[in-house]
């Protein structure tokens, strides 16, 4: 993730980010942080970047032509270390330039849309970033429409520039990145997590002011604890977030009512929601429509064939381009009538029920794959042909790879969405359980997680169908649908 701030003061935005975790993961190579000062692109003599408004009023505005010339710089920095086709890298014929593939730029400002959790975890997908801090009465209004891809506020409130709201997005957005927090799974387990605020926490002493840490946390039981846990978060979100407490109150519903339905057949929704990852865009006694947002996924499913066109009616006009999770055939002519179908595929849904940990080979060793395994995981993957999605995979810490005398014989790996699969043994290692062993790995690591396993299975693959069942999953009954838009 590259940061690039466009401000007046370049100084306090690099002192305020250059620190702690932040500081350490720019250290590493996994964020990259540049303050542009916006005077260095000014054509007045004077270093001046503002002037009166047209029509009078209080106070100045800043003009259109440094921060354009500003954004110019910072943008063809962009190019020059991207690859990407020559066509991407071409201006547009009146000379304004777009912003590159991957890159957002992001106006700060009282009109813009609220920041919260869920427009961090999107942004933090970009490649870049480019933040513009306003000044005085703000900036030309022309320039704004030239160049800003997103209007963003943190708060109903006004504050003297755009820096501080812009590192607060900063991390943010960066704690979000794989590798930059130690614990790779705390950012998933923090305030806002699935609708709820976090529970309270302690640390020693065990009696302080005559205040006893609750007898839960020191049992031991972990069960016990994460039940605590659960329970005070519900009762404070309850008390403090009424209206976050609604949504989680109606994931949890629709999260039941999906299980007692038809479990196999939906568990991919009803962990969706219950990780945190989806939102229910519409659900009635039709039919549910979940949007994962960050994986680009709608998993649609319809409660009686004669609703099918209802619940494909629910699907915004932007839908077209979206992967589709179809839990029913009828769903698929409805679906086709609004958006062209490039690619259907029939899979069969495996889910683990089981609390217990599955036992591993001990003769093959499993650990995380990076991108410097690109080649070898295209090679071999022959689900898909987009090297761009195997190499983000690859950089956030979801493929795992076994090895067997220090030579990597296979690979399996979490799809954005939450499925674990993308299951390869090279030629040389097969029949030597190396297969088993890394699901089961995965198996085990969702389940240290907390999650319920679960993945696909491609109609017809009776060699994956008998693996599944051999590691203990149970399969549905009925197939589903993976569609492309």
């Amino acid at each position: 993730m590259n940061f690039y701030v466009m401000t007046l003061f370049p100084e306090m935005v690099e002192q305020g980010m250059k620190t702690s975790i932040l500081g350490r993961a720019m250290e590493k190579g996994l964020l990259s942080l540049e303050a542009v000062n916006i005077r260095d692109y000014t054509e007045n003599k004077h270093k001046k970047v503002d002037d009166y408004p047209y029509g009078g009023g209080a106070g100045m505005l800043m003009q259109a032509q440094p921060v354009f010339d500003c954004y110019r710089a910072v943008t063809e920095k962009i190019r020059k270390h991207a690859v990407m086709p020559e066509e991407n890298q071409r201006e547009r014929r009146d000379g304004s330039g777009q912003p590159p593939s991957g890159t957002r730029v992001i106006y700060l400002t009282p009109q813009g849309e609220k920041f919260c959790q869920e427009t961090a975890r999107r942004l933090s997908k970009e490649k870049n970033l480019i933040f513009l801090c306003g000044h005085y009465e703000g900036i030309d209004e022309r320039v704004l429409e030239e160049i800003v891809t997103d209007q963003i506020s943190i708060g109903d409130y006004i504050l003297t520039g755009g820096e501080l709201p812009a590192m607060v997005m900063m991390d943010a957005i960066a704690r979000l990145i794989p590798g930059v927090l130690h614990n790779e799974i705390s950012a998933d387990f923090e305030t806002f997590y699935n609708d709820l605020l976090e529970y309270p926490q302690y640390s020693r002493p065990e009696i302080w002011h005559g205040k006893q840490v609750p007898e839960e946390l020191l049992s031991g039981d972990h069960k016990r604890i994460e039940a605590w846990r659960l329970e005070q978060s519900e009762l404070r979100t309850q008390r403090k977030r009424p209206d976050l407490y609604a949504r989680y109150s109606r994931k949890q519903h629709y999260i039941g009512y999906l299980l007692k339905r038809r479990k196999m057949q939906y568990m991919d929704i009803a962990e969706s929601l219950r990780r945190g990852r989806g939102e229910i865009v519409e659900a009635s006694e039709s039919g549910i429509l979940v949007l994962d947002e960050a994986a680009g996924v709608y998993m649609i499913a319809a409660f009686e064939e004669e609703k099918a066109g209802e619940v494909a009616g629910w699907i915004p006009e932007e839908g077209a381009g979206y992967q589709f999770v179809v839990h029913q055939e009828c769903l698929l002519k409805p679906l086709g009538q609004r958006f062209p179908i490039r690619e259907c595929l029939p899979v069969y849904q495996a889910v683990y029920t089981r609390k217990n940990a599955v036992s591993l080979p001990k003769h093959i060793t499993v650990t995380p794959l990076g991108t410097e395994n690109l080649e070898e995981v295209a090679t071999h993957y022959h689900m898909t042909d987009d090297r761009m999605y195997l190499e983000e995979r690859l950089r956030s810490g979801n493929i795992y790879g076994a090895f067997i005398d220090g030579k990597l014989a296979g690979f399996a790996g979490i799809h954005q969405e939450g499925s674990i699969g993308m299951l390869e043994v090279f030629e040389e290692y097969r029949r030597q359980g190396i297969g088993r062993g890394l699901e089961a790995f995965l198996i085990n690591l969702h389940l240290s997680m907390g999650y319920t396993p679960y993945g696909m299975v491609e109609e017809g693959n009776e060699v994956s169908l008998r693996l599944q069942n051999d590691l203990g999953l149970c399969i549905s009954k009925e197939c589903l649908y993976w569609v492309v838009t």
